[in-house]
């Protein structure tokens, strides 16, 4: 086999077979658009290829077809994707179509390729050819060490939080001296770039690169080394570069470097899809490709093979909003097929329930639990739709993720609510005795051990003996008395104290919510959100050993990988996937668009949600059903909630709207709230539609013990009289103790007294 980096400056001669008139065999199937796109192999290309359009197959044929016509060899091209699953996907088509190994040829990943390229040249960036990636807690692990010789507070800068700020940086392309000064000057008094720089340097002397140093690095060889940059410009001859909107810059400026000599560079992408920016991901770099490089071909690929009209409309209306995108307009050949369904409800709770009777009803019709998905914006509102699968027998699956009780903040808050539950609890006690860091080092944690199998006691029991002595250091032993005398005072509140107040007081008073809170990363506000809604679950409850027991219980859920599954995940992990009906919950103004995004990146945090909604209906290839509701609880209070944005900017055409009896006054509950071409706006502090033949509107919110309630107009008052028995969506049946024009005063079989808005109760 000829060296793969031997330079070749004459492309090989193209079989007699190219010629002929005859399109070959792996061109079958393919539409006019995608035949282009294999085609176009001379000069820069970029392809929008919309959600189901078949991208993978145009990116895996043009390979392919460059090989086969002879315009370069195997180890001429570079081909990057953005998993290692993609680029396997991509040799084993590759290979079918031409029949020939994959040895030598420049596929993977960016990371993968960088690295190869170093390993080539390290000694001109100050390594060997030897040297070792990180992983990312040897990152931290190092860069922790150089901190303590500044003397930098863990607590205050986390080391894995300035790790995630010098991955950023990396992300961007810059090395220490190309930081600002003002963005220098946010992190670690001022010094984080000389920890960066200090931080590089030790990485030499281990002879270690991180994954962000593999592209780093390589512009740094390139920028630096005219003539190494020239010979790989040279010599690869095609560049192809799969999921280009979710570039970063350091990714983006090796791939513009490599394509300057030939300039055959293809890109494929969707701009509609690019919703990774809080991991570095810039949508500019797709939206300027042809101000990079002038005279560009741009072929959109728009027909869809995935899903019906309905919902490609849908989702089209929607992104159609979007200020910054190139556009294009997808469509399909397949029947119309149902409406994209948009449902308003009365809570989470019911939200929760109705999707679980909507699987349960396509799962009695023998549709596959493997064909629907549940689609959430934050990880927090999994917790409802887990337990109500896990009520309803329904198997369920987390993608991208673990599941809502196994994730490391709720454990660990789960860890502290089990010692004030039982001071006997060891693994409970050893989990969070240190966490957050409380200079309770391991020797101290082995003190205890050996105090608590000496004596044959406890753990907690062993630390309150072992503090009353010298057998740890002053220091140490100051904090573990405070952390006992801590637990003995929520444990004597266990009976005085509502259960969720006193979980959220735990946490508050451990430091265990302020370590999130000072926590930087990207996802530390999700954790964050995950650790109220575990308080706000516990309301479900009567105390909190049943809380306690339930999680046992539901953690002892085996995982049966063969077994037809429901799938529950975020719409960021979504992407790529898709099923025949999906779920999309929680489509309200502040939860989706996420108020955070809107707060911290205006109208381009406003747009990236966009597309992320688009992405969620886009997954869809038969169902797409999108849920609201009225009031929800956010953190164990409740609020009012306005619908989303984006329900008001789907095209009405193509979507068939529903309401509950009573919920925003109750227009159009029965006939659709949007069919007959009604919208929703917001009015002051008032909710009103607004429709061709007539208007009507509920009030304010008004809190009534602690819940959030509608109140529509027009409400007929003393309708109900005193004794009568009456039902209530969200308490059941119940007796009318008093009224007070509109207002109720029931007693609820189950749910105790509460005072309820007449219009929300029935006859019994």
């Amino acid at each position: 086999m000829p060296d793969p980096f031997e330079l070749s400056e004459e492309p090989v001669e193209a079989p007699a077979s190219s010629t002929a008139l005859t399109p070959p065999p792996y061109m079958d199937g393919l539409n006019d658009a995608q035949q282009r796109a294999v085609e176009a192999i001379d000069g820069p290309v970029l392809v929008l290829a919309g959600a189901g359009t078949g991208k993978t197959r145009v990116l895996t044929t043009r390979l392919a077809h460059i090989l086969v016509h002879g315009k370069a060899r195997p180890w001429e091209i570079v081909a990057v994707t953005f998993t290692n699953k993609a680029a396997r996907e991509m040799q084993n088509r590759g290979a079918t179509i031409t029949g020939r190994p994959v040895e030598g040829w420049w596929l993977g990943t960016f990371h993968a390729l960088g690295a190869r390229i170093l390993r080539r040249h390290a000694e001109l960036v100050g390594l060997k050819s030897n040297f070792t990636i990180l992983d990312a807690d040897d990152q931290v692990r190092l860069l922790k060490q150089l901190m303590e010789g500044h003397q930098i507070d863990d607590k205050k800068w986390p080391a894995r939080v300035l790790m995630g700020v010098i991955q950023r940086w990396k992300d961007r392309g810059l090395t220490p001296d190309k930081v600002s000064k003002d963005e220098s000057s946010e992190f670690a008094e001022g010094i984080l770039v000389g920890l960066y720089r200090e931080y590089q340097e030790r990485l030499k002397v281990l002879n270690a690169a991180d994954f962000g140093d593999l592209l780093l690095l390589c512009l740094t060889l390139f920028t630096e080394n005219a003539d190494i940059l020239h010979e790989y410009q040279m010599k690869f001859r095609y560049l192809l570069v799969d999921e280009y909107q979710d570039t970063n810059v350091a990714q983006y400026l090796w791939l513009r470097l490599l394509a300057q000599e030939h300039k055959n560079i293809c890109c494929v992408g969707d701009d509609d899809q690019s919703i990774y920016s809080w991991r570095g991901a810039e949508v500019g770099n797709i939206l300027k490709f042809e101000k990079d490089f002038p005279g560009a071909e741009v072929i959109r690929l728009e027909q869809n093979y995935r899903s019906t009209p309905h919902i490609l409309a849908a989702a089209s209306g929607l992104i159609a909003h979007n200020e910054g995108r190139l556009g294009k307009t997808l469509w399909t050949g397949m029947a119309a097929g149902d409406q994209v369904k948009v449902r308003a409800v009365w809570d989470g709770e019911e939200e929760a329930r109705l999707i679980g009777d909507e699987i349960e009803a396509r799962q009695s019709k023998s549709q596959s639990l493997e064909e629907m998905a549940i689609l959430v914006r934050a990880g927090f509102q999994m917790r409802e739709f887990e337990e109500r699968l896990i009520t309803l027998g329904v198997p369920y699956r987390v993608i991208g993720g673990p599941r809502f009780y196994e994730r490391q903040e709720t454990r660990d808050a789960i860890a502290y609510l089990r010692v004030v539950n039982s001071a006997d609890d060891d693994l409970a006690f050893e989990r969070i005795v240190n966490v957050p860091k409380r200079g309770l080092g391991q020797a101290t944690v082995q003190a205890i051990h050996q105090l608590a199998r000496a004596q044959g006691m406890p753990m907690y029991e062993a630390a309150r003996l072992i503090v009353e002595t010298d057998e740890i250091k002053p220091k140490a032993r100051t904090s573990l008395k405070n952390l006992i005398q801590d637990f003995e005072r929520w444990r004597s509140n266990l009976d005085s104290l509502p259960h969720p107040e006193l979980a959220a007081i735990i946490l508050d008073e451990s430091g265990y919510t302020e370590m999130w809170m000072r926590d930087k990363s990207p996802e530390a506000p999700g954790r964050l959100e995950n650790l109220k809604e575990l308080v706000a679950g516990l309301e479900d409850f009567e105390n909190m050993q049943g809380f306690l027991e339930h999680v046992s219980l539901v953690m002892e859920n085996e995982e049966n990988k063969t077994e037809d599954k429901v799938s529950l995940m975020t719409l960021h992990a979504a992407k790529g996937l898709e099923f025949d009906t999906i779920f999309l919950p929680g489509w309200e103004e502040g939860l989706f668009p996420h108020q955070r995004a809107l707060d911290e990146e205006g109208l381009k945090g406003l747009e990236e949600e966009r597309r992320l909604a688009y992405v969620g209906i886009t997954r869809a290839k038969k169902e797409a059903l999108i849920f609201h509701a009225a009031n929800r609880r956010i953190y164990n209070q409740w609020q009012n909630s306005l619908p989303s944005r984006f329900v008001d900017e789907l095209p009405a055409d193509n979507i068939e709207q529903m309401a509950e009896q009573g919920l925003y006054g109750g227009i159009g509950a029965q006939a659709g709230l949007r069919s007959s071409g009604s919208s929703l706006r917001e009015s002051s502090n008032s909710f009103s539609f607004e429709t061709p033949r007539k208007r009507g509107h509920a009030s304010d919110g008004t809190v009534i013990e602690g819940e959030a309630w509608l109140v529509p107009s027009g409400s007929d008052s003393g309708k109900f009289d005193i004794g009568a028995r009456v039902f209530h969506q969200k308490f059941g049946y119940g007796k009318v103790l008093s009224s007070d024009g509109n207002k109720l005063e029931v007693a609820f079989e189950k749910a105790g007294t509460k005072k309820v808005i007449d219009s929300f109760v029935d006859p019994a």
